[in-house]
């Protein structure tokens, strides 16, 4: 059976890491004209635009470079209403995308979360050997790393061998 899982950097994205206190999410929310995701894991998309729940008061937004601007004005406006904390973290990531039929095996020798349980549409923070990662389904045999910049080398070498291993039927 051939190997045919396709491991892949992508062009470089706007990213922001937002925290806001519960009671000033529904301004914000109102502010970038969709509702930001509830529950831990929960990924929403509006346009070009992302948002994922990564913990109680912690989302990761994302939108195309040119785009930054939809995420930064919108909330820059609410800031004496809705209190919060946008950084912009663009060029501290890259996104690594993982997908084929052998996507969630080929990850799974690197990062101990049950991928199976990673339902479409979710993103976790998790480990990836020792790196600390933020890792999205994106369709079934689809998923995206998102990796501190100084870990890719890292991270793209022990795919690269998990990736030879399994060519080789190891």
């Amino acid at each position: 059976m051939a190997f045919n899982t396709i491991v892949e950097t992508l062009p470089a994205m706007g990213r922001f890491s937002l925290r806001c206190k519960r009671e000033n999410t529904v301004a914000m929310s109102k502010a970038l004209g969709f509702e930001l995701p509830s529950t831990i894991s929960e990924l929403v998309r509006s346009g070009n635009v992302t948002a994922l729940k990564l913990g109680p008061d912690e989302w990761m937004l994302t939108c195309p470079m040119d785009e930054r601007a939809k995420i930064k004005e919108p909330l820059a406006a609410v800031y004496a209403d809705a209190v919060h904390s946008l950084t912009e973290v663009s060029s501290r990531e890259v996104s690594i995308r993982v997908s084929g039929p052998e996507a969630e095996e080929l990850l799974s020798t690197s990062c101990p979360r049950n991928l199976r349980e990673l339902t479409v549409g979710c993103g976790v923070r998790t480990v990836f050997d020792s790196v600390q990662v933020i890792l999205t389904r994106e369709e079934q045999n689809q998923f995206r790393l998102d990796v501190w910049r100084s870990f890719v080398p890292h991270v793209m070498g022990l795919l690269s061998v998990a990736t030879k291993e399994f060519e080789c039927g190891l």
